[in-house]
């Protein structure tokens, strides 16, 4: 058996998500659909770095499985590039090193999130932007996200039906970006839990509208407090855009 891991890029909209589901269209379940073709029936099983939900897209996802017989990352990327369908694309495919595991071996992942804020949305961009119909405060946004920073118990901001040993995730970067027609929030972590981003974007709006403050966001992500945080974001703002990987020993 040969290790190999792939970079993929796919738009989210007509998936029920990365992870295969008994029914409905996923990532994974192309991706080994695909990969099974390519060897004459052969199962194969797909891990991911990111169980990215429906809707959410990706620019860097990354994939790793094993294949019954050795070939070239480029052979290989253009054999998947034949045979998946056109909203998933492999952008790298290489050998994988003894060991490696997309979603186990990842240092960080950096995921980006698109949102429009008033006027009237713009139907071309309504499957790659979430839209608010308000102007936000960016001083109250920033705060937010400045807020997120370090290492914390994010229990206040994860979904229920996620399985994890902890909540706790440490957050390196943390940014917001004004620009027409709206911003663009950038997050790197070593790890997020279920729908964690959407949900930190959820503080950002319900803080830059004015429907809460900094303090009262702060004490809920403290007292863990999932009730009282405010809804996740719409997931056609987000992207998986990169994970990152420590070198491996």
């Amino acid at each position: 058996m040969a290790l190999y891991r792939v970079t993929l890029a796919y738009d989210g909209s007509e998936f029920l998500g990365w992870q295969r589901q008994k029914r409905g269209r996923t990532v994974q379940g192309e991706l080994e659909a695909a990969l099974a073709r390519l060897s004459g029936g052969f199962a194969v099983a797909v891990a991911g770095a990111g169980r990215t939900d429906a809707g959410v897209h990706a620019l860097g996802q990354v994939a790793s499985f094993e294949l019954p017989r050795a070939t070239s990352g480029d052979e290989l990327l253009r054999a998947l590039n034949g045979l998946l369908p056109a909203d998933v694309r492999v952008l790298a495919a290489a050998a994988a090193p003894e060991g490696f595991h997309a979603r186990r071996s990842a240092g960080s992942k950096l995921y980006g999130y698109r949102l429009d804020c008033g006027g009237v949305p713009l139907p071309q961009r309504r499957r790659y932007a979430a839209f608010v119909p308000y102007t936000l405060d960016p001083e109250a946004v920033r705060r937010v996200a400045a807020l997120y920073l370090g290492r914390h118990d994010f229990t206040a901001l994860a979904s229920a039906g996620g399985q994890v040993k902890t909540t706790r995730r440490t957050v390196t970067r943390s940014e917001v970006r004004f620009e027409a027609p709206g911003l663009v929030y950038e997050v790197e972590a070593d790890g997020f839990l279920r729908k964690m981003v959407r949900s930190m974007v959820g503080g950002l709006i319900a803080a830059g509208r004015g429907a809460t403050s900094v303090e009262e966001l702060a004490h809920r992500l403290a007292a863990r407090d999932r009730r009282g945080w405010p809804p996740p974001a719409p997931a056609c703002g987000l992207t998986l855009v990169r994970v990152d990987y420590p070198v491996l020993r």
